[in-house]
């Protein structure tokens, strides 16, 4: 109990019960129904080549700016999502910056109260959209898909890095409870795009919709 409780301490996350049920999904997530009609939709193909593919900034940043001010109200997308996804969200004095909130992290089923420890992961990852059809967008396209609030969900830091560009045959949230939901997120943002869905990822995701209530 002392290993837990310094655990906690340290990394800000506090344990909940084994894999809750999780639907929270972002505004415009397809229902799971309409979401497997969707995925039955979408275009098949294998992967394509990363060839081109950059996101260091400033330099060839294919997908532009990280956080950038989509919308022009002034708080960049990552402060948004905070104070989407956080409860008792305090702003930054005069800036929309969030300081301090608690997130209930559907991806871990944990706790997270130290803003710092939390990161905001694109759930079709950048580099699979570029695989799946990004490469040959205008660059405008791909900086509003890469905002696109649709696909941002707040995490902790550590099971982001975890996933990285994974795609849902290589890596699902540990919460097994939120496998439906990440599912319809998943596929909402593929749909929205027309990118295409290799086997092995199709297969995943028809897994996750199968847990829907």
């Amino acid at each position: 109990m002392r290993w837990i409780l310094l655990i906690v301490l340290l990394t800000g996350c506090t344990a909940l019960p084994a894999s809750p049920q999780v639907d929270r999904v972002p505004g415009g997530t397809l229902d799971a129904a309409t979401a497997r009609t969707s995925l039955a939709a979408l275009p098949p193909g294998a992967p394509g080549s990363l060839r081109g593919y950059d996101r260091d900034c400033p330099g060839a940043c294919v997908f532009g700016q990280p956080w950038f001010d989509v919308d022009g109200d002034g708080c960049d997308q990552r402060s948004q999502v905070l104070a989407r996804d956080l409860t008792a969200v305090e702003r930054k004095p005069g800036r929309c910056g969030v300081q301090s909130g608690t997130l209930d992290d559907p991806y871990t089923g944990s706790q997270v109260t130290k803003v710092s420890s939390i990161q905001i992961d694109h759930v079709v990852p950048l580099a699979e959209m570029w695989r799946s059809g990004a490469a040959g967008w205008p660059a405008e396209k791909r900086v509003a898909a890469a905002n696109d609030l649709r696909n941002l969900v707040a995490t902790a830091g550590k099971v982001n890095q975890s996933k990285g560009d994974k795609t849902p045959d290589e890596w699902m949230p540990p919460n097994t409870g939120y496998a439906c939901s990440y599912g319809r997120i998943y596929v909402t943002v593929k749909a929205a795009y027309a990118l295409t869905v290799a086997p092995a990822e199709r297969s995943a995701l028809e897994k996750a919709l199968a847990t829907c209530g």
